[in-house]
């Protein structure tokens, strides 16, 4: 039989399981065959994967397209993300009328991204937990976020007026009906922090400590106990999104038991990678907070033992413009998608001996199961053929230049992480290698609309 494309004599990372050499198949943008060493077959494309790994693409759980330069975003960052080994994304989609603008957004995304992606709904209002079973169905999206950032002063600062406990109890409700349903939950205890708040900015402190100090781990914690109760008594699966609090994480610990609704822990590649010490000021800044090193830790020990189940980069496209001009005025959040590999393979496999089959899980397989993204995260004959090629030994030092983004900077400017991605793969369509998009990416993106049936 003659394929399309093979991943010559690699050594197969499969997420969870194990790591075996071989070669894989395929077929019709499918994986049609895992070929053991020595077995040969003829392919249209050969691409030599010695001493290499073969890695399910990444999906990251966690992106927020949009928030840069609108629906140039679709561009721009899923052209980063495929130069590193990203083939999926979810993003949080967020509008006071989600059925009508959600068609819109949707297209944008079909018509300019070169990966597939999904969306989360965002809930910052009755009317949208009132009407998630209907759009759930209708647009195949199964999550929701809601936003304990936003209850009180500061989400009537951005003009929500409508978020509080009994929209996060509602939201879990209403999720509970829909078949997959699962509502991500963004905990920090903001009426609170201003208690913390005040005399850090008084006392003058700019450093990027004191966006820790004014919104300690344990508001997160508080938070995080509240939504894993609420989800138990509402029959309704969570999931805490960037977890940054070690303690948050012992927390879940003790709560999870085989007879209650799930409590999903997500972290990002920032909290495992930087620190409230890393150095980088103002460009550090992002809700929660860059904690010490002691929580992070703490999550590695998770990821490892698979408290953790999935791993994003809550990457946001803003300009470095917007990053000052003090910690206080500064906005939160930065990129991040281009460096879930190096961040993973450098710090986790290398660094802390964590196997790369359980990296790889945290951002492939797991996302799958818990977004119900069919035919996506595994590496078996009949699943999408996404793969990031890794080489383990090679070197990534992360220029912010050297992505189309249309950030620019990055917090991980100028450090360098051992291990390289060689080339990404997306439902057996070369997107990139060796850090340049492939020919004819651009000019026929072929990202698609991940509808999730419920």
């Amino acid at each position: 039989m003659s394929y399309d494309l093979i991943l010559k004599n690699g050594e197969i990372v499969f997420p969870g399981e194990g790591v075996t050499r071989g070669s894989v198949a395929v077929k019709g943008g499918k994986i049609a065959a895992i070929l053991q060493p020595g077995q040969t077959a003829e392919a249209a494309r050969v691409i030599d994967c010695t001493d290499r790994w073969i890695l399910p693409g990444a999906i990251d759980p966690h992106t927020h397209v949009g928030f840069g330069a609108k629906e140039d975003d679709w561009t721009t960052e899923t052209r980063t993300a495929a130069m590193q080994g990203v083939t999926g994304l979810m993003t949080f989609w967020r509008s006071e009328d989600l059925d009508k603008t959600t068609p819109e957004w949707r297209d944008a995304g079909e018509a300019r991204s070169v990966i597939d992606f999904g969306f989360h709904f965002g809930v910052t209002a009755r009317r949208h937990v009132e009407e998630f079973p209907k759009v759930a169905a209708k647009y195949g999206v199964t999550s929701l976020k809601v936003y304990l950032m936003y209850k009180g002063e500061t989400g009537r600062a951005k003009g929500f007026t409508e978020v509080d406990d009994a929209l996060l109890f509602q939201a879990l409700q209403a999720a509970a009906t829909v078949r997959g349903g699962v509502v991500g939950v963004h905990c920090e205890n903001t009426e609170v922090i201003p208690v913390f708040r005040e005399p850090v900015k008084s006392s003058g402190r700019m450093d990027l400590g004191a966006w820790d100090d004014q919104s300690p781990g344990f508001l997160e914690t508080e938070n995080v106990f509240r939504v894993a109760y609420f989800g138990e008594k509402a029959g309704c699966p969570v999931n805490i999104v960037h977890m940054s609090a070690g303690e948050s994480l012992e927390l879940v610990r003790r709560m999870r038991r085989p007879d209650r609704p799930a409590i999903n822990v997500e972290t990002c590649i920032h909290y495992l990678a930087l620190t409230r010490d890393s150095g980088i000021g103002d460009l550090g800044k992002v809700n929660p907070p860059l904690r010490s090193q002691s929580d992070a830790d703490t999550l590695w020990e998770g990821v490892r033992d698979g408290a953790v189940q999935t791993i994003g980069s809550d990457h946001v496209a803003r300009k470095r413009a917007t990053k000052g001009p003090d910690i206080w005025q500064a906005s939160a959040g930065f990129p991040g998608m281009a460096q879930i590999w190096p961040v993973l393979v450098s710090e986790g496999f290398h660094k802390r001996g964590i196997p790369i089959e359980t990296l790889s899980a945290a951002t492939s397989r797991n996302v799958a199961k818990l977004y119900n993204l069919s035919g996506k995260g595994r590496i078996a004959p009949g699943y999408d053929a996404d793969f990031a090629i890794v080489d383990p030994e090679g070197e990534t030092t992360v220029r912010h230049t050297d992505y189309p983004s249309h950030s620019d900077y990055s917090p991980y400017e100028g450090m360098t992480f051992r291990g390289a991605v060689t080339h990404t793969v997306l439902r057996g369509m070369l997107l990139s290698e060796n850090g340049a998009l492939a020919e004819g990416v651009d000019a026929a993106p072929a990202g698609k609309y991940l509808f999730r049936a419920n």
